[in-house]
């Protein structure tokens, strides 16, 4: 049963954890589009045919994004315990879930950004390098802006899977919306807070999916 009233005692718990959370996937978000954004073209030019062809680089990056795309993120969380504690020097709390957060980010981006530098048309490509463009030339000026409209949704993607996993992260005492799930919600058999969080999440994601796509469409001159 839903009650109102109980809700509001805990309103200053809500807001903090909801805070937690922005700030958790507002870190992780920030760390994959440094990262995994120059990872993502490194993937697709150094591939066979372009530009910067270079099968061992690209062998290599490949699989090390596959390795950690292939691990589910309730296990990467135990799994970089040694590296949150060296980095943060705590294993517990929004900033020490960011580390997690931001290694299982990194390469859904990269690969995100990988395939849609792959929908461009080759033809584009070719004419940049026929002109003498510089590889730097042809990433700045030819493959990011072709491919903005389609990254922008990846990258909104990105932050959908983002929070999600930082509602797994309360699991492990990460902090934010599903940490207080779980300790007002599942060990306390609160029904009220767990509709809470549920909603919370819920509204969270629709008004990122719309921002984003609206943004796509914004940026999209084609």
């Amino acid at each position: 049963m839903f009650d109102l009233s109980h809700i509001m005692e805990l309103m200053p718990d809500i807001t903090k954890a909801f805070g937690e959370t922005l700030y958790m996937i507002g870190i992780s978000l920030t760390i994959a589009l440094i990262i995994g954004l120059p990872l993502g073209v490194l993937l697709f030019t150094t591939d066979k045919g372009l530009f910067l062809e270079n099968r061992a680089i690209n062998s290599v990056v490949g699989f090390l994004v596959n390795i950690i795309r292939s691990i589910p993120f309730i296990i990467l969380l135990v799994a970089l315990i040694p590296l949150t504690k060296l980095i943060v020097g705590n294993i517990i709390g929004p900033a020490a879930a960011s580390v997690s957060l931001s290694v299982a980010a990194i390469p859904f981006f990269a690969r995100i950004v990988e395939t849609s530098m792959r929908e461009i048309d080759k033809g584009v490509i070719e004419a940049a390098i026929s002109t003498g463009a510089s590889p730097w030339m042809i990433i700045w000026n030819v493959l990011l802006p072709e491919s903005k409209s389609s990254i922008i949704q990846g990258l909104t993607l990105t932050l959908i899977n983002l929070v999600a996993y930082s509602a797994m992260a309360g699991f492990v005492g990460g902090g934010g919306i599903g940490d207080l799930a779980i300790r007002f919600g599942y060990y306390r058999y609160d029904d009220s807070i767990m509709l809470v969080t549920v909603a919370i999440l819920i509204v969270l994601v629709q008004l990122i999916q719309f921002g984003g796509d609206r943004f796509s469409k914004l940026i999209d001159k084609r």
